[in-house]
């Protein structure tokens, strides 16, 4: 178990891995995936009988370039392990006894995926989302108020007080459950200088502060933000909007409860979130479709898919997250050299309207373009089966509660073809007025909403 709290590397970098040379964190992956790999071999029934099932010899796998051959994780065969094998699946790999904690998904997609650590793995969680929590611009002896949900053993909650008292930073862990006004008092009362949540519901809050305080959320005293768990974070629109608020700089992270808490980070230069750890994980980029490995060049766009490297009680290998993202710099000033991507939605939430590709994030970073003429808040109101449909896609949108009905005729109008124009499909918005839709929550707002499905 590693030592709280760790020093930094550096003042610009939490450890010394974000900086290797490719060749040389190419040789650090490939000994310790074969040291994975032989550990999942010796210690894992799952992954035992994925290697028998599909004529995988453990001992073939010397390096990164030989993972193409293997077969995919996928989510639903987590499910059915945990199913098979409670509490922690076919896929446990480490004895009961070693096991100190266990995390659950949020289980938006069904039954929550229970994830267990033994004393190392926390350890290195804490180690993954230090350096992504650094490069966001927090430092030891900061303050951070905590808004993620605290609750349901979310890996939003205790893993991030965690890897903040392993940084030296001290944690206000009030959550999201306690509401606005609990939240804010709090950060009035002890003006933290950074805050932690969901890049939504830090504007909700901060738009809360008026009446709830009697001031601005730009007199708290914020300097640093960090957001993730939800897409929507680098968008220039809402990113924008929540250092307006704030008065504060604003990075993404992401990760994910399957590996870990958090191990992409955003650094100073605000332009994409940097892979920071090749010496404790692998990231591949793949096309959904073909399954096939995707170079990470500006540019590129496809499925991120993981393996871990040195885990014991529930690591996986070649695991897809239906994660979609582009790269967006494979280099960059602060000198890390892991390449740089934005989350632009999960590939299994991707809407396709008349054979085009339409993410729920970029309609929403569409709509709060419109702000002040409309809130900013929306709803897809999928009316059909699946995720395919060959009608307009159904939308409704918040607009302004002081505004006239002849300009909500016009706010109507510009949106339906704004949306055509920039995402090539044809959109039918029903406005609301201000306060009508549900505001965000714990731990992510669901930019789709499921209703009755049409016959005609």
């Amino acid at each position: 178990m590693h030592t709280f709290p760790r020093q930094p590397h550096s003042g610009e970098h939490w450890s010394a891995a974000e900086t290797l040379p490719a060749e040389q964190a190419r040789r650090v992956q490939d000994e310790r995936l074969r040291e994975q790999i032989a550990y999942l071999a010796a210690h894992s029934e799952f992954y035992r009988a994925k290697f028998a099932e599909h004529g995988v010899d453990p001992g073939g796998i010397t390096t990164v370039d030989d993972l193409q051959g293997l077969p995919f994780t996928e989510k639903q065969e987590l499910r059915d392990s945990l199913a098979a094998a409670p509490p922690l699946g076919r896929h446990v790999a480490a004895p009961a006894a070693e096991i100190v904690q266990i995390q659950a998904s949020s289980g938006t997609t069904g039954s929550p995926s229970y994830v267990g650590l033994t004393a190392s793995d926390v350890g290195t969680w804490c180690e993954l989302g230090a350096r992504a929590l650094y490069a966001n611009g927090f430092r030891p002896g900061d303050r951070v108020l905590h808004a993620f949900g605290m609750s349901k053993g979310f890996v939003g909650g205790l893993p991030i007080v965690q890897i903040l008292q392993y940084m030296g930073v001290v944690d206000i862990p009030i959550g999201a459950e306690a509401g606005a006004e609990r939240l804010l008092r709090v950060q009035a009362d002890q003006r933290p200088s950074g805050i932690i949540g969901t890049p939504y519901f830090l504007a909700h809050l901060a738009e809360q502060a008026p009446g709830v305080v009697g001031r601005p959320a730009t007199e708290f005293g914020v300097r640093t933000i960090s957001v993730g768990g939800e897409p929507g974070g680098g968008l220039p629109s809402v990113r924008g909007n929540l250092e307006r608020l704030w008065g504060a700089t604003v990075r993404e992270m992401l990760g994910g409860t399957d590996i870990a808490c958090t191990y992409w980070g955003e650094c100073e230069a605000g332009d994409g979130m940097h892979f920071l750890s090749p010496d404790l994980m692998i990231a591949e980029l793949i096309d959904p479709d073909t399954g096939q490995r995707v170079e990470p060049v500006e540019g590129a766009t496809g499925e991120l898919v993981y393996t871990a490297l040195r885990r014991r009680a529930s690591p996986l290998l070649r695991f897809r997250t239906r994660d979609h993202v582009v790269v967006t710099g494979t280099g960059c000033s602060c000198g890390r050299t892991g390449y740089k991507v934005r989350c632009v939605g999960r590939t299994d939430d991707m809407l396709i309207v008349r054979g085009i590709n339409v993410f729920p994030s970029a309609v929403k970073d569409l709509v709060q373009r419109f702000v002040p003429a409309a809130t900013g808040e929306m709803r897809i109101r999928a009316d059909f089966p699946g995720h395919t449909t060959q009608r307009p896609l159904p939308l409704v949108v918040e607009h302004a509660a002081d505004l006239p009905p002849a300009r909500q005729e016009e706010l109507r109008a510009d949106l339906e073809a704004r949306l055509r124009s920039a995402l090539n499909v044809k959109c039918l918005v029903e406005l609301v007025p201000e306060g009508s839709l549900k505001r965000p929550d714990h731990v992510k707002v669901a930019l789709v909403e499921r209703v009755a499905t049409r016959k005609d």
